[in-house]
């Protein structure tokens, strides 16, 4: 097919001049386009949505606002503006320019990198396939819809590296990443979280906040690679990411909200009585918490890690704010502390800082949510009511790494199987607690109305009112 590249596909890499790459999306968009049909938001394909597209990396082009059904969504790509100065920061590259081109001795691990983090855009989409038939406004099914059709942009960006540096490896790369599904027992997402249901709303916002902040840290990481246009186009990435955020904090905020409402209007902490309301209880709340806190914790990989040690000598990933780092940025002659089982405790013992990279941005984005967690738990006091959220011990439920092998209890005690087998379910959400939550999944699509589980947001989007018509239903 033919298409017309500053209209569909809005960019700042010359698409209309780069013969070999148009010849490349020409194959792929297509395919793309059939993915989004079947594995997209379902039964969405009729509707103007208000939504939020990029036309360029200025403060003006980052965010045109307009109805638009997603099928014809403008995923551009984009990169942010190019330093000619830029250096490697780290690794063993340190003061070399920043690399234009694909080092040879790298080619193989830092398309597996790319491949890897352009996996997740597209299986976010499929587990997040199903929730617009069960929305609570229609303010949040369009945040729903903007996510997802900036995670299909994200995975464009990562399609323009594969297509654009990497040849004929890149371009079958590409294509695989249209082949894998969400779940699917025989070709599923490459990493393990995103291969998990997200069956509910409240499984929605918990996902977007804590799964999509991981996001932000593995695309702040690669944002500081000697690979020069991989580093760019993650750093355009980090300004969409955010909004992601945005969507699961405030959406966990509403949800709190409404149940200290409920609590009050009723004075009661019961939880039968605050579920009969229609309310999902504070202690529900803290056990899908602490599920997707505890599934995020493996997307950093293993504790202590020669492949990231690989990645930042070579100069490929970096750590979160490297720059800003008072080190030597080599890492040769440091430690970190990292975890250990030793007979029935954890341990801190002091491992390579290069083979513990990964812990390190594990425990940097543990700081982060926490403070998130913190922004709840105001919420809760304000409504003086004596419960506070909290985050389990990064040990807790485990399934990469070392601490895989034990079982952990939130407090970060290790435990028998035999304890775990009998608290567990105060800790992890049940069949039983996943079933009410799903009992109060009603399509909520008038607009200006709610669902009785959330509270309306403070304000809507981009200044309009809460009340807005963000969805027109064809």
């Amino acid at each position: 097919m033919t298409i017309n590249y500053s209209e569909h596909i809005p960019n700042n890499v010359d698409l209309a001049g780069n013969r070999t790459l148009q010849r490349a999306l020409e194959h792929w968009q297509p395919e793309y386009l059939n993915w989004w049909s079947e594995m997209g938001p379902e039964s969405s394909q009729q509707m103007e949505v208000y939504l939020r597209t990029a036309v360029s990396v200025d403060a003006k082009g980052w965010a045109n606002f307009g109805y638009v059904k997603m099928p014809e969504y403008r995923w551009g790509i984009f990169l942010a503006e190019r330093d000619p100065n830029r250096k490697v920061n780290f690794g063993a590259h340190k003061g070399d320019g920043a690399w234009q081109e694909v080092p040879g001795e790298y080619r193989s691990v830092l398309r597996r990198l790319i491949v890897t983090q352009g996996d997740t855009e597209p299986a976010s989409v499929e587990q997040q396939r199903h929730l617009g038939l069960t929305c609570p406004s229609q303010y949040d099914l369009r945040n729903l819809f903007q996510v997802n059709v900036e995670e299909g942009r994200h995975l464009w960006a990562m399609v323009y590296l594969l297509q654009a540096y990497f040849g004929r490896d890149g371009r079958e790369e590409a294509e695989a990443l249209l082949e894998r599904r969400s779940g699917d027992a025989d070709n599923p997402r490459i990493l393990g979280a995103f291969n998990e249901k997200t069956p509910d709303w409240l499984a929605f916002f918990m996902f977007t906040f804590f799964t999509d902040r991981d996001g932000k840290y593995q695309l702040a990481s690669l944002a500081e690679s000697g690979f020069d246009p991989l580093a760019r186009t993650c750093r355009f990435m980090l300004t969409e990411e955010a909004h992601h955020m945005f969507v699961g904090e405030s959406g966990v905020s509403r949800v709190i909200q409404r149940t200290c409402d409920v609590m009050n209007q009723m004075k009661t902490d019961d939880v039968a009585r605050i579920r009969a309301a229609g309310a999902i209880d504070l202690p529900t709340i803290q056990r899908y918490l602490n599920f997707h806190f505890s599934v995020t914790m493996d997307l950093f990989g293993s504790d202590v890690s020669s492949n990231a040690a690989t990645f930042y000598t070579n100069g490929l990933k970096g750590r979160f704010d490297e720059t800003r780092r008072a080190d030597d940025h080599v890492l040769t002659d440091q430690t970190y502390p990292v975890l250990e089982i030793r007979g029935d405790k954890l341990a801190v013992v002091q491992a390579p800082a290069l083979n513990a990279l990964n812990e390190q941005l594990r425990d940097d984005y543990v700081k982060d949510a926490m403070a998130g967690i913190d922004r709840w738990n105001r919420i809760i006091e304000k409504a003086g009511i004596p419960f506070r959220l909290r985050a389990p011990h990064k040990a807790f439920n485990r399934k990469i790494g070392p601490l895989a092998a034990a079982k952990i209890d939130p407090d970060g005690h290790v435990i028998s199987e035999a304890d775990w087998t009998h608290k567990h379910r105060a800790w992890l959400p049940s069949e039983e607690d996943r079933a009410f939550v799903a009992s109060l999944m009603g399509r909520v699509i008038e607009p200006g109305k709610f669902a009785n589980w959330i509270a309306p947001p403070a304000r809507g989007i981009n200044n309009q009112p809460v009340e807005f018509e963000y969805v027109r239903f064809g």
